[in-house]
């Protein structure tokens, strides 16, 4: 037996003592020997072009962590190579909370989950960069058709790009991931600076900062 395919090189030393502790060592080797590559695959690469949402964590350089939501057609996220991915920035509420993580810390993790068809996720790790539009056209990864067709994604023209080097990707099993509806495209209005269509104070946070002596 080829004694590569038993080894396994993968694991945070948090990951492994709680393995330890708990008696997973057996299987978390078995996943990370079976399951987890340092790139994207061809399978993986065909999912992401048909995925329309991605959750992203990020975290400043305190380790304070940030979850995020991006969303756009299916393939929004772009693969570049296999080792590379990216995906646009547009305009936002100005916080800049994930972008501002990134400068402080490169590290990033992105879950895509198909909610729809496959009922499957993937997990894409790696470290992030911030590039404008022009930078990024000048990437090694985008080719000139690549270059104009990134100039505009969905109709919005991007503020910048997040670049991804992937350095994990690996499945995130379908078991308990609900089936959802896919919206219509009159349900999505992109870009709109609508309050009601963009959710607007939903949580009546406004309200409760005027209500709190220490607000």
């Amino acid at each position: 037996m080829d004694p590569t395919l038993d080894a396994v090189d993968t694991g945070t030393s948090g990951e492994r003592t709680l393995q330890c502790r708990y008696g997973t060592q057996a299987r978390a080797d078995a996943f990370y020997r079976n399951q987890v590559l340092d790139h994207l695959n061809v399978a993986m690469r065909d999912f992401i072009a048909l995925q329309t949402m991605v959750f992203i964590a990020s975290a400043n350089a305190q380790g304070e962590a940030d979850s995020s939501f991006r969303a756009g057609p299916a393939g929004f996220v772009r693969v570049l190579d296999e080792r590379t991915l990216c995906y646009p920035e547009y305009r936002g509420n100005g916080v800049m909370a994930s972008l501002g993580n990134i400068l402080e810390n490169p590290h990033i993790g992105l879950l895509f989950v198909d909610f729809t068809v496959s009922k499957i996720g993937l997990h894409v790790n790696g470290s992030a960069g911030i590039l404008a539009n022009d930078e990024l056209a000048h990437h090694p990864g985008v080719t000139t058709a690549v270059a104009g067709d990134l100039a505009e994604t969905g109709g919005r023209r991007p503020e910048r790009w997040v670049v991804v080097a992937v350095s994990e990707a690996y499945v995130h099993c379908s078991k308990h991931i609900p089936r959802m509806r896919p919206a219509t495209a009159d349900e999505i209005v992109w870009g709109t600076d609508n309050v009601t269509a963009k959710g607007g104070d939903h949580f009546q946070a406004r309200a409760s900062k005027r209500a709190s002596p220490a607000g």
